[in-house]
């Protein structure tokens, strides 16, 4: 069950931020709430002050996450000057952008998300399913109106854009010589001709 709703707070975000860190370098089936109180710098009961388990701070972070993708596909679905490949185009580079500036938040996302529990991950994977079904509409609109190889399964098409957005937090390295805003567009790039755009 989800914890009580509470007014966040800057000690809130603190112990955020803390299980963030630990979950990341310990992993979160590693991590215990002692190693995350000892990161805040608070005693162990005290922790409980903010959360109930271990799994309240997981789930806290996925809704972080996806508070701020949302942000994304709200911006691209507004941009109606936009065509179909040109919203893409940029929900694209915004989310490698989000992904790269985030890289400790989105390791944790990918690689955890299954240690949630049945009702968090319901919600979650709804609300991925969400996305996967804006990028699926924008491919088939793009198709419709002529920009895009019509031939392709939309469906499939956006597993592999995704499979794009995703795996950058995998290989990407912040002391890398490129820069998050060239991959991201390498990225955008890689993805348009990967839908058979006529646009670029």
């Amino acid at each position: 069950m989800n914890s009580p709703a509470r007014k966040s707070s800057k000690r809130d975000e603190e112990v955020l931020e803390a299980a963030i860190k630990v979950f990341y370098e310990r992993g979160y089936a590693e991590a215990t709430v002692q190693d995350v109180a000892n990161e805040v710098g608070i005693l162990k009961g005290s922790l409980y002050h903010y959360i109930s388990t271990k799994e309240d701070l997981l789930y806290r972070l996925f809704e972080l996450v996806h508070e701020q993708v949302e942000s994304i596909k709200l911006a691209a679905e507004a941009a109606t000057d936009l065509n179909p490949v040109e919203r893409l185009e940029l929900y694209v580079h915004k989310q490698v952008q989000y992904n790269l500036e985030n890289i400790e938040r989105i390791s944790i996302y990918y690689h955890d998300l299954g240690l949630l529990g049945p009702e968090r991950l319901a919600i979650v994977q709804a609300e991925r399913r969400a996305h996967n079904s804006f990028v699926t509409e924008l491919i088939k609109e793009a198709q419709s109106a002529g920009l895009t190889d019509n031939t392709l399964d939309a469906r499939m098409l956006a597993n592999c854009v995704f499979g794009t957005i995703i795996w950058t937090y995998r290989w990407y390295r912040p002391d890398s010589r490129a820069s998050r805003e060239t991959v991201a567009r390498l990225c955008e790039s890689f993805a348009l001709h990967g839908i058979g755009s006529r646009d670029t």
